[in-house]
């Protein structure tokens, strides 16, 4: 799902000692909510940050995604289960070297227009277009030309990819993708209408009234930092499955606290990311807590840019070997359990037969003062310096975000002599400054854009422009391609193993932790989805419950 904000509950629970007696203790209790109306089918949340880019083209971040993920739909969409079904196509065929989707005649967009497959051409064409710079561009390789279009090697016309007639479409892939149809469901490839495209002009997707919805809801409000609403779309095709007439986000607060507070005030139906201090106070409230693994992978990331000194790999290997991630997660993070991790793979994900964490368990640092300090005298040598300068850490402003980073400076003082200055940004400047290649290190999270193990592999894939830190590497490449193209599960399953082997051992990241989240949830709001894939929290197939005495 793209690049995430922290938060300062670091993982799923484990649940030990006494966490495991609150638990067993506790019951749903009961909440009377103005965060939800019966009579008038809305709900009111809120939001840790407004969406930076509701611009599906270009948009990478997880919190734009949860409101594309109710206004807009592609080919395909995510049911209430996680499955993959019919979203804008009604059916569809996928072989070796290409696939067929035949769309929904009642498909529509907000504006009453018909939903045709020339939407979608003209949408893939503009995301591998260079002009307009989509770090998801990459996502579409596996079409024929896409990435000779991307390169400037070819004019976006020769992308493979045509509409036969209004309702037929018709992709042509260079190599066969057994992943396509999960991409099909992701944003960068949602249909846009190129008449309202081209004449928002730059504009497009700023405000609420420069955006054309085809999903579910569509953008009734936004106030800038203020307030968000989603009203029922009428002209959805699907318009009579869904069951909410509006979602309502008056409030975008970061402070967890306050958001349990407005929970706890009946002014919100969720309160999502508490932190250890809103879950104490959830726990003695007797609430009904929830927790769900989100996808998301945290990491240090390096910038190899030919000017940084983190282009060195000697100097990264050193702070690989005196970073402990049970010591983030456990002692300073300071949530009630989370998950550590040595690799970029979350522990849900299938390899060939088990899941690939406990086929392939990835490599840890030893942690080894005495061998951490040789890395970086020799760094110092391939330098040419005998101190070196400054390094700049990119961090979120959030309260996790600082946390974290305050370790991370303290740590790397302490252990190598580093001199880490924190470039603390808002979380829409954080993206702009890791797309820039302003910092050293900084401190970001990937989740999964589709259901396969790719998703997560090909971030470091020199040609994916999501790869901020610009690590390239021929052989890291080249495992990325046998992924792609093939069919053989054993023989990706080991691609996927080569690829985590290369992390290590090129110190291409420092892994953190895995992310779950924990929330409390109103218990007559039945139907939310909490999921990796899809946008979360998503209330696509979300109702209310009547009051007892109705």
């Amino acid at each position: 799902m793209g690049f995430f904000r922290w938060h300062s509950v670091a993982g799923i629970q484990r649940i030990t000692g006494m966490w495991c007696l609150l638990f067993c203790l506790m019951s749903s209790g009961s909440v009377q909510a103005e965060g939800l109306d019966y009579e008038s089918r809305t709900i009111r949340l809120a939001m840790s940050q407004e969406p930076p880019d509701l611009n599906a083209i270009t948009s990478t971040d997880s919190v734009s995604g949860m409101i594309l993920g109710h206004v807009m739909e592609g080919l395909l969409r995510y049911d209430a289960e996680g499955n993959l079904v019919g979203g804008v196509a009604e059916r569809w065929q996928l072989r070796d070297d290409g696939a067929t989707f035949w769309l929904r005649k009642d498909a529509r967009w907000s504006d009453g227009s018909r939903v045709t497959a020339q939407d979608f051409v003209f949408s893939w064409q503009q995301a591998v277009t260079p002009s307009v710079a989509s770090e998801y561009a990459s996502i579409l390789f596996p079409i024929t030309n896409a990435q000779a279009v991307n390169e400037g090697r070819m004019d976006p016309s020769q992308l493979g990819v045509r509409a036969l007639d209004d309702h037929t479409l018709e992709v042509s892939l260079h190599q066969p993708c057994p992943y396509f149809l999960g991409l099909t469901a992701f944003r960068t490839l949602f249909p846009v209408k190129e008449s309202f495209y081209t004449a928002r002009g730059s504009r497009y997707g700023a405000d609420a009234e420069d955006l054309l919805y085809n999903g579910p809801f569509t953008l009734s409000k936004w106030v800038h930092g203020a307030s968000v609403s989603m009203s029922k779309n009428p002209h959805y095709w699907n318009r009579d499955n869904i069951w909410l007439n509006l979602i309502d986000i008056p409030y975008i607060t970061e402070d967890a606290n306050a958001r349990m507070n407005l929970y706890r005030d009946h002014k919100v139906a969720i309160a999502s990311d508490l932190n250890s201090e809103s879950l104490e106070g959830a726990l003695r409230e007797r609430m009904q807590i929830k927790t769900f693994l989100d996808g998301a992978i945290f990491y240090i990331e390096f910038n190899q840019r030919a000017d940084r000194v983190t282009r060195n790999r000697h100097l990264r290997k050193a702070i690989q070997q005196v970073f402990n991630t049970d010591d983030l997660v456990y002692k300073v993070m300071g949530s009630p359990g989370s998950y550590p991790t040595y690799t970029l793979f979350p522990r849900w994900m299938k390899g060939e037969k088990d899941f690939f964490v406990r086929e392939h368990p990835a490599q840890k640092p030893e942690l080894n003062m005495e061998k951490a300090r040789r890395y970086l005298d020799k760094a110092k040598q391939e330098l040419g310096v005998e101190t070196l300068p400054p390094i700049t850490l990119l961090a979120d402003d959030s309260p996790g975000g600082q946390k974290t980073a305050e370790y991370l400076q303290t740590m790397l003082g302490q252990a190598l002599g580093l001199e880490i200055r924190v470039d603390m940004q808002i979380f829409k400047q954080r993206l702009a400054k890791m797309g820039t290649g302003e910092f050293d290190l900084v401190v970001s999270g990937w989740g999964p854009d589709y259901d396969d193990l790719l998703t997560y592999a090909d971030l470091f894939a020199s040609h994916n422009m999501n790869n901020r830190g610009r690590y390239a590497s021929e052989e890291y490449d080249h495992w990325v391609e046998v992924a792609q193209r093939s069919l053989d599960v054993s023989e990706r399953v080991h691609a996927f193993d080569q690829l985590q082997r290369i992390i290590f051992e090129d110190a291409v990241i420092v892994p953190l932790y895995e992310r779950g989240r924990v929330y409390v949830n109103h218990p007559r709001l039945k139907g939310v989805s909490r999921r990796a894939l899809g946008g979360d929290p998503n209330f696509n197939f979300a109702y209310i419950e009547p009051p007892a005495d109705s």
